[in-house]
């Protein structure tokens, strides 16, 4: 789990007389080093956690697990306790001293206070205190063969073996014991023993939950031969790309079985919003351009964070899609409750199956990257992008926008991208390595298109500004004029993407004018686009496809651009500074 957090890492295990805890600053490296592979800890029932700072700087104190004064009771938690300040100044007015600066010690502290040797009479009373979004680890020294865990807006999943059962915020870490999986709801609580594991509502209700087995195997989860996730995910899009599109694509015509909408309910679609956060927006972006053009829906593309507070006018014809690669992205599932709240009908687009958007939303389609690892997307943008290309095709065809030969044709374009990807990546790799290197030390760089060009430069210039630290920035080409371009100057890195070929003369005009300038001009367009090739500094061609699919084939340059310069800096990428794979907090 270092991906989602690697700025600490501790233990706490109980070895049936004491709970022994260790933790410390740093990479989970260190925590083994202190601990000699946790050798030096004994015992068969424990919690662990590596941490995303949020509240208190990285430190040993700040560090999880978090206990109370005589360390019978230990706590890890990934989420939010909003209103812990509150909670904190209450107990300490009832003599309670506090070691850190985290939101999680109120958490500890209030277990204290509570228990009385009934473990799951204290956790009910303290998550009606919480506020905020928590997936907690409990364990206490009166029960020493017992571990408990629950949940509110925050990852939480219970694996099972034979050899024993788990708790983790994700499957990848549990695939090395076991693929069958239960996944918890809000306010659910477990409690495990190694044999056996049993489920309560907040009333401590024993309740029944259907075991799952996960796909994913652990071979999906390591770096089979790559030096990083990051780059074993970017060689791995083909595949995913087309795992995502072949089960919908039958007897050339696209079938979405999920979807659970007849061409009745697609007719009479007045509105899409497509809502996400990151790289997701971007894809969203791209399915505006895509589904206005074939369809003739109009979509409005709404960055989570923002469409959960706008108070958004969703009317009766309104499609709401949420995006996320882990579904659990806290943001996205805000703005899916609110749809729903005001009766809208949610589709998610999701690479994680049985997550809390693809549990709540009302349909799924699943983009079947498999497990992604590195913290900047790579195959699960590439296969949101295929997901949002085969819902617009469909769209259009059942609303009579899309003629037939135009339809038959657009497909064959889409059934060609998995080769054509690995064509990028079998060809191209030593020119991006070479571009790469002499781009190390640039310090400021823009990315410009057009259309679909223009979303394609999104995710260029935040998959460069992510894991290379370099700043970046992606603009419309046309709006070069009306400010940015008065950042232009000796040396800046361009990167202009140009594929639409309507837009071609308009972008060209833009690059002449970077260059006067002083800026150098890296180019991504088609194949036989001879022009671009005289008015930029580098070109990186890319197969031709259908104009509406071109970002699939675009992105790929970029990312390998972004990865080789992150090499050439000397970069940890798999794990950037700051960043986490699931923001799963405001």
């Amino acid at each position: 789990m270092e991906y989602r957090g690697y700025d600490s890492a501790g233990l706490a295990v109980n070895d049936g007389t004491k709970i022994e805890i260790a933790k410390c600053k740093g990479r989970l490296k260190a925590l083994s080093d202190l601990t000699n592979g946790g050798e030096t800890i004994q015992g068969t029932s424990g919690i662990g956690h590596t941490r995303w700072a949020t509240h208190g700087v990285p430190s040993d104190t700040n560090s999880h697990p978090h206990y109370n004064s005589n360390e019978s009771i230990a706590v890890v938690h990934n989420g939010i306790i909003e209103n812990y300040i509150k909670i904190k100044q209450r107990l300490i007015d009832k003599g309670y001293s506090f070691q850190s600066q985290t939101d999680t010690e109120v958490v500890v502290q209030l277990l204290d206070h509570y228990y009385e040797g009934d473990a799951l009479a204290a956790i009910t009373k303290v998550m009606t205190k919480l506020e905020g979004s928590y997936a907690l680890g409990i364990v206490f020294n009166d029960h020493p063969d017992e571990l408990f865990a629950v949940r509110k807006d925050s990852p939480l999943i219970v694996g099972v073996s034979e050899s024993g059962n788990y708790i983790a915020s994700d499957v990848p870490a549990i695939l090395k014991y076991t693929r069958d999986v239960y996944y918890i709801d809000n306010g659910e609580i477990v409690k495990l023993t190694r044999d056996n594991v049993s489920f309560y509502n907040s009333d401590l209700e024993p309740i029944e939950k259907e075991l799952k087995t996960v796909a994913w195997d652990i071979s999906a989860a390591e770096k089979g031969g790559y030096e990083h996730f990051m780059l074993k995910e970017i060689h791995e899009q083909p595949k995913a790309v087309r795992d995502t599109l072949n089960p919908r694509i039958r007897d050339n015509d696209i079938v979405i079985d999920e979807l659970n909408m007849n061409e009745e309910d697609i007719k009479n679609l007045k509105k899409i919003f497509i809502v996400a956060c990151g790289s997701a927006y971007h894809t969203g972006m791209t399915g505006k351009y895509v589904i206005e053009d074939l369809a003739r829906i109009p979509v409005e593309v709404d960055l989570a964070s923002e469409f959960r507070y706008r108070n958004p006018i969703l009317e009766e014809g309104t499609l709401t899609i949420i995006i996320s690669q882990s579904g659990e992205t806290a943001d996205s599932l805000a703005a899916l409750r609110e749809a729903k709240r005001q009766g809208m009908k949610v589709l998610g687009i999701i690479n994680v199956v049985g997550s809390s958007i693809a549990r709540e939303a009302d349909n799924v389609m699943y983009t079947w990257a498999g497990p992604e690892i590195a913290v900047a997307t790579t195959k699960a943008y590439s296969t949101q992008l295929s997901a949002l290309y085969l819902l617009a095709m469909h769209f259009a065809k059942v609303r009579g926008a899309l003629p037939q030969n135009e339809f038959d044709t657009l497909l064959q374009n889409l059934r060609q991208l998995p080769e054509q990807i690995q064509s990028i990546l079998d060809n191209n790799v030593t020119q991006i390595q070479y571009i790469a290197s002499k781009f190390v030390a640039v310090k400021e760089c823009f990315f410009i298109g057009r259309g679909v060009d223009y979303t394609t430069a999104l995710e260029g210039s935040l998959k460069l500004k992510e894991i290379s630290y370099i700043h970046s920035e992606a603009y419309p080409a046309g709006e070069l004029k009306h400010g940015p371009i008065a950042l232009i100057e000796d040396g800046t890195l361009v990167t202009a993407i140009l594929t639409q070929e309507d837009l071609y003369k308009k972008t060209l005009s833009n690059i002449v004018e970077i260059q006067s300038r002083g800026a150098l001009v890296l180019a991504v367009t088609n194949e036989g686009n001879e022009e671009a090739v005289k008015v930029s500094d580098i070109a990186v061609y890319i197969p031709v496809t259908d104009k509406h699919f071109t970002t699939s084939l675009a992105v790929i340059p970029l990312q390998l651009l972004s990865y080789y310069v992150s090499i050439g800096k000397g970069l940890d990428l798999d794990k950037p500074r700051n960043l986490a794979k699931s923001v799963t907090v405001e």
